[in-house]
Protein backbone atom coordinates (compact mmCIF):
# COMPACT_ATOMS: atom_id res chain seq x y z
CA UNK A 1 0.00 0.00 0.00
CA UNK A 2 1.29 3.43 -1.08
CA UNK A 3 1.80 5.81 2.03
CA UNK A 4 -1.09 7.92 2.41
CA UNK A 5 -2.53 11.22 5.03
CA UNK A 6 -4.50 8.18 7.21
CA UNK A 7 -1.18 6.13 6.88
CA UNK A 8 0.63 9.09 8.08
CA UNK A 9 -1.32 10.01 10.76
CA UNK A 10 -1.70 6.53 12.08
CA UNK A 11 2.10 6.00 12.33
CA UNK A 12 2.51 9.06 14.82
CA UNK A 13 -0.90 7.97 16.83
CA UNK A 14 0.48 4.50 17.24
CA UNK A 15 1.97 2.10 14.86
CA UNK A 16 -0.24 -1.30 15.50
CA UNK A 17 -2.93 0.82 14.19
CA UNK A 18 -0.98 1.86 11.00
CA UNK A 19 -0.30 -1.40 10.38
CA UNK A 20 -3.33 -3.12 10.38
CA UNK A 21 -5.21 -0.07 8.15
CA UNK A 22 -2.00 -0.56 5.90
CA UNK A 23 -2.81 -4.36 5.62
CA UNK A 24 -6.25 -3.60 4.89
CA UNK A 25 -7.61 -4.97 8.62
CA UNK A 26 -10.06 -2.62 8.38
CA UNK A 27 -12.58 -1.87 11.34
CA UNK A 28 -13.28 1.76 11.36
CA UNK A 29 -17.00 0.85 9.61
CA UNK A 30 -18.03 0.16 13.38
CA UNK A 31 -16.45 3.16 15.06
CA UNK A 32 -18.85 5.79 16.12
CA UNK A 33 -15.81 8.40 16.02
CA UNK A 34 -14.89 7.74 12.37
CA UNK A 35 -18.45 8.00 11.58
CA UNK A 36 -18.68 11.46 13.08
CA UNK A 37 -15.18 12.58 11.12
CA UNK A 38 -16.74 11.25 7.79
CA UNK A 39 -20.23 12.90 8.84
CA UNK A 40 -18.27 16.54 9.36
CA UNK A 41 -16.55 16.33 6.04
CA UNK A 42 -20.03 15.25 4.12
CA UNK A 43 -21.64 18.57 6.01
CA UNK A 44 -18.54 20.23 5.37
CA UNK A 45 -18.22 19.45 1.37
CA UNK A 46 -22.37 20.35 0.98
CA UNK A 47 -21.84 23.60 2.57
CA UNK A 48 -19.41 24.71 -0.07
CA UNK A 49 -18.61 22.84 -3.29
CA UNK A 50 -15.01 23.02 -3.52
CA UNK A 51 -14.16 21.16 -0.65
CA UNK A 52 -12.27 17.59 -0.38
CA UNK A 53 -10.18 17.46 -3.75
CA UNK A 54 -8.21 14.33 -4.38
CA UNK A 55 -4.33 14.51 -5.14
CA UNK A 56 -2.83 11.04 -6.00
CA UNK A 57 -3.53 9.01 -2.72
CA UNK A 58 -4.68 11.58 -0.78
CA UNK A 59 -7.78 13.61 0.07
CA UNK A 60 -7.59 17.46 1.36
CA UNK A 61 -9.65 18.69 2.90
CA UNK A 62 -10.13 22.16 1.38
CA UNK A 63 -7.54 25.05 -0.29
CA UNK A 64 -7.56 28.64 0.28
CA UNK A 65 -5.35 30.90 -1.76
CA UNK A 66 -2.84 30.94 1.21
CA UNK A 67 -3.67 27.24 3.11
CA UNK A 68 -4.47 23.82 2.60
CA UNK A 69 -7.01 23.42 5.71
CA UNK A 70 -7.16 19.76 7.58
CA UNK A 71 -10.15 19.42 9.48
CA UNK A 72 -9.78 16.75 11.95
CA UNK A 73 -13.37 16.16 14.64
CA UNK A 74 -11.09 17.09 17.90
CA UNK A 75 -7.36 18.01 19.15
CA UNK A 76 -7.08 14.28 20.94
CA UNK A 77 -3.38 13.78 18.47
CA UNK A 78 -2.53 17.29 17.45
CA UNK A 79 1.03 15.54 16.63
CA UNK A 80 -0.24 13.36 14.29
CA UNK A 81 -2.65 15.39 12.74
CA UNK A 82 -0.04 18.05 11.94
CA UNK A 83 2.83 15.51 10.46
CA UNK A 84 -0.69 14.12 7.90
CA UNK A 85 -0.55 17.81 7.49
CA UNK A 86 2.84 18.43 6.47
CA UNK A 87 2.49 15.50 4.29
CA UNK A 88 0.04 16.88 2.37
CA UNK A 89 2.20 19.96 2.14
CA UNK A 90 5.25 17.23 0.56
CA UNK A 91 2.64 16.24 -1.81
CA UNK A 92 1.54 19.73 -3.21
CA UNK A 93 5.05 21.09 -2.81
CA UNK A 94 6.20 18.11 -5.36
CA UNK A 95 3.57 19.35 -8.00
CA UNK A 96 5.02 22.75 -7.70
CA UNK A 97 2.09 24.15 -5.33
CA UNK A 98 3.34 26.05 -2.32
CA UNK A 99 0.86 26.35 0.31
CA UNK A 100 0.70 26.94 4.32
CA UNK A 101 -1.07 24.45 6.53
CA UNK A 102 -3.69 25.33 8.77
CA UNK A 103 -5.84 22.31 10.98
CA UNK A 104 -9.23 23.23 12.19
CA UNK A 105 -10.48 21.61 15.39
CA UNK A 106 -13.95 20.84 15.31
CA UNK A 107 -13.84 20.04 19.24
CA UNK A 108 -11.51 21.45 21.00
CA UNK A 109 -10.18 20.23 24.56
CA UNK A 110 -6.62 21.48 24.57
CA UNK A 111 -5.31 23.46 21.68
CA UNK A 112 -6.69 26.62 19.91
CA UNK A 113 -9.33 26.07 16.99
CA UNK A 114 -6.68 26.76 14.56
CA UNK A 115 -3.01 25.53 14.23
CA UNK A 116 -0.47 27.04 11.51
CA UNK A 117 2.08 24.69 10.21
CA UNK A 118 4.73 25.12 7.50
CA UNK A 119 6.40 22.56 5.57
CA UNK A 120 10.82 23.22 6.14
CA UNK A 121 13.34 21.27 4.76
CA UNK A 122 14.18 19.81 7.63
CA UNK A 123 10.45 18.17 8.65
CA UNK A 124 10.40 17.83 4.39
CA UNK A 125 13.33 15.01 5.16
CA UNK A 126 11.55 13.53 8.21
CA UNK A 127 9.01 13.14 6.25
CA UNK A 128 10.66 11.35 3.79
CA UNK A 129 12.44 9.16 6.63
CA UNK A 130 9.22 8.61 8.35
CA UNK A 131 7.73 7.25 4.25
CA UNK A 132 10.17 4.45 4.91
CA UNK A 133 9.90 3.52 8.42
CA UNK A 134 6.06 3.32 7.12
CA UNK A 135 6.83 1.31 4.35
CA UNK A 136 8.97 -0.79 5.89
CA UNK A 137 6.54 -1.16 8.98
CA UNK A 138 4.00 -2.24 6.35
CA UNK A 139 6.20 -4.88 4.92
CA UNK A 140 6.64 -6.93 8.34
CA UNK A 141 4.79 -10.19 8.81
CA UNK A 142 3.88 -9.38 12.07
CA UNK A 143 1.35 -7.03 14.12
CA UNK A 144 3.55 -4.85 16.39
CA UNK A 145 2.51 -5.43 20.02
CA UNK A 146 0.10 -3.63 21.95
CA UNK A 147 1.19 0.03 23.22
CA UNK A 148 -1.63 0.21 26.27
CA UNK A 149 -2.40 3.70 26.50
CA UNK A 150 -5.32 6.07 27.24
CA UNK A 151 -6.33 6.68 23.60
CA UNK A 152 -6.79 3.44 23.06
CA UNK A 153 -10.41 2.92 24.42
CA UNK A 154 -11.45 5.45 21.58
CA UNK A 155 -9.68 3.66 18.66
CA UNK A 156 -11.71 1.47 16.31
CA UNK A 157 -9.39 -1.34 17.16
CA UNK A 158 -9.84 -1.41 20.25
CA UNK A 159 -11.52 -4.76 19.97
CA UNK A 160 -9.30 -6.02 18.00
CA UNK A 161 -6.60 -5.42 20.16
CA UNK A 162 -8.35 -6.15 23.50
CA UNK A 163 -11.29 -8.32 23.25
Amino acid sequence: MKVNGTLMNYYFHCKRQCWLHGNRINLEDNSEDVRIGKSIHEIKQQEKKDTEISIDNIKIDKISGEYLIEIKKSDADVEAAKWQLLFYLKILREKGIQKKGKLEFIEKNKTKNTIYIELDNDKAAELEKTEKEIEHLLSQEDVPTITKKGKCKKCAYYEYCYI
